[in-house]
């Protein structure tokens, strides 16, 4: 497939759970994010993917896994993609206008939920590039406000214009009326930490670094983690993930799952 590839509409009857898409919007020339319906009988918890994508040629479905980026209230799903231009999936569904169909299998799974972390009093969201997207719907959901004192989310991106989606989301979210009483309180419950690694910004570097040199807690006004009252969530590269494994573990952090929860959980499905 090349990039001038584009995704033709079809008639719904053609799509197996198809869900019809309903905005686009193009962040930079290499991501993008789109809202589609949701079916009546969906239902997730924030934080979870499925699996999203469109008919190839031949009439066999291309799927891949897509961390849903809307808050489990939302009637519309959101998601938060990068643009691969030779990607079998993304060169084409980077070109979707309204109206176009994709096809969604509603069976939502992943590990960065609520359940899979014991209580905590401050929980950390990790991530890097698309792998913002569950923590857009987890910072949108008010039981992430009622279960922790304090958020902090941590988003790195190589320039500033891939960091806008992540900026407008926190803003979004700090002026929403029914989220500002979850927000507001005597810390700021909600803290938006960005950082970029090629761009001159207000912050630079990779978040990694930044946590083995304590420059993110001086930053923060915070004396590090401790596993009796921090919570942390992954998301990013794969290389990512693992120096965070070890980072964490480094403060006594153990993993955990849904069926197992603990101080801290990777998503493994979901590379962003």
């Amino acid at each position: 497939m090349n990039d001038m590839t584009t995704a033709t509409p079809a008639k719904s009857k053609a799509l197996p759970d198809a869900q019809t898409v309903t905005s686009v919007t193009h962040w930079t020339d290499r991501l993008f994010s789109f809202r589609v319906s949701r079916p009546a009988s969906l239902r997730f918890r924030s934080g979870e993917f499925v699996m999203i994508g469109l008919l190839k040629d031949d009439g066999k479905p291309l799927l891949r896994a897509y961390s849903i980026a809307s808050p489990s209230w939302d009637d519309e799903l959101e998601f938060y993609s990068i643009k691969v231009q030779d990607g079998p999936l993304t060169s084409r569904l980077q070109h979707v206008q309204p109206g176009d169909q994709l096809i969604m299998r509603p069976k939502p799974v992943g590990t960065l939920v609520h359940d899979a972390l014991l209580p905590g009093k401050r929980l950390w969201f990790f991530s890097t590039g698309t792998g913002i997207a569950p923590f857009a719907s987890l910072i949108r959901e008010p039981q992430t406000y009622e279960d922790y004192e304090q958020v902090i989310l941590t988003h790195t991106c190589r320039t500033k214009a891939e960091l806008e989606y992540g900026r407008q989301l926190v803003e979004h979210v700090k002026s929403d009326e029914m989220m500002r009483e979850l927000t507001e309180g005597g810390v700021d419950k909600l803290v938006y930490y960005p950082t970029t690694t090629q761009e001159e910004g207000p912050r630079m570097g990779r978040i990694t670094d930044l946590l083995r040199t304590g420059e993110l807690f001086d930053d923060l006004g915070l004396d590090g983690m401790r596993p009796d009252t921090d919570r942390a969530m992954v998301c990013g590269s794969i290389g990512l993930n693992a120096d965070l494994k070890e980072i964490l573990e480094g403060f006594d952090l153990r993993e955990g799952a849904n069926s197992d929860p603990a101080e801290y959980v990777v998503e493994k499905a979901f590379v962003g």
